[in-house]
């Protein structure tokens, strides 16, 4: 955990940088942005500039979700090609840190966060973001990680591994899931820089258009369908039982593929990757209730789970025939 003394060192490290940016200005103090599932989130002024802050915890290791430095790289590649906030300071020293733009905009996945927005806004978001993943598949695969790209074989892997380690009495039939995707690997697409969670909920809107792809915690390069079949996941209440509410006019899923492919031919196996993506889900879903009950993060939403953990598991098998 983060000490009042840890946080008054960074910002003084944050302030020094940015006062080059910014001569003779103002800088405010480092204010916690709630939210934030990797390393720490701060906002901080600089005249009237806002921007955020993301930083290593102090004391931990820059890998996977706070290694805030990865984040960085891929944002700066993807800057002119895909809507992302620019980043303005990179400080490597340890803790490492990095601060961005702050854009204003709404974050909000129609299906499943509590919003007042008009059904025909939330259709012509989701709509205009499929662009944004076409256009983040296209952007290549620039040497930003030495790692080995994720192909079906791996993420399979990496969410089998997931959901194993949920309570059995949680994931029924999940088993059967897992042995028949695995039956089923597709071959893999040639790798492209992936989210890893692209949904709107994840992209700051401004009217109708997508303004930011935020949250790139867990991007990577890897098969782009992995990156679609998720995306789809997300057009539907009825996916999310107990949790999901409808939005009138939210394209089907038929819709947003076409509009992602944009005259395109579908890609072979997509059906597998819409099956991994609600496995994925009924993983995630799982992880986080077993943490709750465990008392490792208290958390009583997560009781209203285990019906739309059961209908991912169910649909996934349905999707796969």
């Amino acid at each position: 955990m983060s000490t009042q003394t840890d946080v008054t060192r960074l910002a003084g490290r944050v302030r020094e940088r940015l006062a080059v940016l910014h001569p003779g200005e103002p800088l405010g103090d480092l204010e916690t942005l709630p939210g934030g599932h990797s390393g720490l989130t701060y906002s901080l002024t600089a005249g009237p500039t806002a921007y955020v802050v993301k930083a290593v915890p102090p004391g931990q290791r820059p890998v996977g979700r706070n290694d805030v430095l990865r984040q960085a790289r891929a944002l700066r590649a993807l800057t002119g090609q895909v809507p992302v906030p620019g980043v303005v300071a990179v400080d490597e020293r340890e803790p490492a840190w990095f601060a961005m733009e702050f854009v204003t905009g709404e974050a909000i996945e129609p299906v499943l966060d509590d919003h007042r927005l008009d059904a025909g806004l939330c259709r012509t978001r989701m709509l205009a973001l499929a662009g944004v993943l076409r256009g983040l598949h296209r952007t290549g695969t620039p040497a930003l990680d030495a790692s080995e790209p994720l192909g079906p074989a791996a993420e399979l892997d990496r969410w089998s591994r997931t959901m194993r380690a949920v309570p059995p009495e949680l994931r029924v039939g999940a088993e059967e899931l897992l042995e028949r995707l695995a039956a089923s690997v597709p071959e893999g697409m040639a790798p492209v820089l992936t989210h890893g969670d692209f949904r709107l909920g994840n992209v700051l809107c401004v009217g109708e258009r997508p303004a930011a792809v935020i949250d790139w915690e867990i991007w990577g390069f890897g098969d782009p369908r992995a990156d679609l079949g998720w995306f789809l996941l997300f057009t539907d209440h009825r996916n999310f039982p107990r949790l999901g509410h409808e939005i009138p006019g939210l394209p089907t899923e038929d819709e947003l593929l076409a509009a992602y492919l944009d005259g395109r031919p579908a890609p072979p196996a997509l059906d597998w990757f819409r099956a991994l993506a609600r496995t994925k889900m009924a993983a995630i879903m799982g992880h986080n209730l077993r943490r709750h009950r465990e008392g490792k993060h208290h958390d009583p939403d997560q009781e209203r789970l285990p019906p739309t953990i059961a209908a991912m598991i169910r649909t996934a098998r349905d999707i796969l025939g």
